[in-house]
């Protein structure tokens, strides 16, 4: 599955959940967009963080998704897959395998 598949089933996803629980989508939706605005650490670094947390969780879609956003707050590659590796620092061999998944959205994205 690519990284633009990935991306149609998180859209659908929230759309789902729109659909069938409109006041919790909205109240998880503006929660997450407040938790990713630039405080005392950027948005870009909340980003970083959230691409290791989702590769040590073994998330392929959040992984996907947040190597997007971090790539849209002008996160470089380097820092990608330094953020990948502390993540399979503590994760292990199935971190590692997930970081396949990072190197197929950075190089998805860096085409379109």
């Amino acid at each position: 599955m690519t990284a633009t598949q990935r991306m149609q089933e998180i859209g659908k996803q929230f759309q789902d959940m729109g659909t069938h629980m409109p006041s919790y989508n909205e109240k998880f939706m503006a929660f997450n967009q407040e938790m990713f605005k630039g405080d005392a650490i950027s948005q870009k670094n909340k980003e970083l963080m959230a691409v290791a947390v989702s590769i040590v969780q073994q998330c392929e879609w959040c992984i996907v998704y947040h190597v997007r956003q971090a790539l849209e707050a002008e996160a470089t590659e380097k820092e990608l897959r330094e953020s990948g590796y502390v993540a399979t620092a503590l994760g292990g061999g199935p971190a590692a395998m997930h970081m396949i998944i990072l190197e197929n959205a950075i190089a998805e994205f860096r085409k379109s």
